[in-house]
């Protein structure tokens, strides 16, 4: 698996691609990503993923593969290193998170410790 640097994430070009077409279903043309972490789930904390319109001030902002992703400033500690992919497989279909930060996470993919 790839290395990403501390102080980002990653959103590999499929993800990217199944957001963007997520936004046109929905007839969005102005949009971004807003990946975010929440408390919940049977591990403490969940993520929460939610196509956007306006920014909010407390957002970093990154631009990957032609999609803006905009993470809460509270959020990106538990973010930072994160490769977000879009699997389409046997196993199941969905957004997949691979978390360096993450020391437990619940069978489901979708909480984890810290």
């Amino acid at each position: 698996m790839n290395q990403v640097p501390i102080n980002t994430i990653e959103i590999t070009p499929k993800a990217a691609e199944k957001v963007k077409t997520f936004a046109a279903r929905d007839g969005l043309d102005t949009f971004a990503l807003k990946v975010a972490v929440k408390g919940g789930g049977c591990s403490g904390l969940t993520y929460d993923l939610k196509i956007v319109g306006s920014p909010a001030d407390d957002e970093k902002i990154i631009q990957q593969h032609g999609l803006e992703v905009r993470i809460p400033k509270k959020s990106f500690i538990f973010l930072a290193g994160t490769i977000l992919d879009f699997s389409d497989g046997l196993n199941g279909k969905g957004f997949v998170f691979s978390n360096p930060n993450a020391k437990k996470s619940c069978g489901c993919g979708t909480s984890f410790a810290v």
